[in-house]
């Protein structure tokens, strides 16, 4: 988990952030908010997701430092006019106790510029899915369509992925422990999901959510 200091001095060095309420007006929250984040010396992930989607930066960048802020900063990817279909398919991702369409058949594509899709992943491995259900929310909302890029398949702490258990699919953040797996819902009304035993067996990572998109 990225301390707050490094976070702080990171969004500053990549956006017109300069101060603290800045902060805290970029992420629509009191400032209250961002003093008790510096306490705790931690950064709640929706709040890297906000600041990504905002500011167009890399959320491996922001949070790991690993790689480039964003594609602005590579001359090659910000000349690149080479567009990418992304195949949307029909398998609901389901933000709640599991979804059963799980036919991954593309119903449509749509057309994003191939140099953003690669700061974010393996272009040829992304699918669009709906998501069902409100267990993600605020981070991401019944109805929302998520980026899934079925090549990041490692498990890494309090990132949100899509999911497989039997023949349910989820959108969850996911820590890995020795012999179990806990599926974490953001919205409190719902408790962690816990996978162990002989239940691992029919637990896969289909992919990790790297963007997502809301109609008003």
């Amino acid at each position: 988990m990225i301390d707050f200091h490094t976070f702080f001095t990171r969004v500053q060095k990549a956006t017109s952030i300069s101060t603290q309420q800045d902060l805290a007006k970029a992420l629509g929250v009191n400032r209250s908010a961002i003093t008790q984040a510096k306490r705790r010396n931690s950064i709640p992930q929706k709040w890297i997701l906000a600041l990504s989607r905002s500011f167009q930066l890399s959320i491996d960048w922001l949070e790991f430092g690993v790689g480039k802020p964003d594609a602005l900063l590579d001359p090659a990817l910000l000349e690149s006019t080479t567009t990418f279909a992304v195949p949307k398919v029909f398998a609901r991702l389901c933000a709640g106790d599991g979804s059963f369409e799980v036919e991954a058949t593309p119903i449509e594509e749509h057309i994003f510029k191939e140099s953003w899709l690669a700061q974010k992943g393996t272009p040829s491995a992304m699918v669009l899915m709906d998501v069902i259900g409100d267990s993600m929310e605020p981070c991401i909302c019944q109805g929302d369509t998520v980026l899934v890029d079925q090549a990041q398949t490692t498990l890494r702490a309090d990132i949100i992925y899509a999911v497989g258990v039997d023949d349910s699919i989820m959108v969850k953040r996911v820590t890995a422990e020795h012999n179990k797996i806990t599926l974490l819902s953001d919205n409190p009304a719902y408790s962690p999901i816990s996978i162990q035993g002989d239940e691992l067996l029919s637990f896969r990572v289909i992919g990790r959510v790297v963007w997502s998109a809301r109609d008003y």
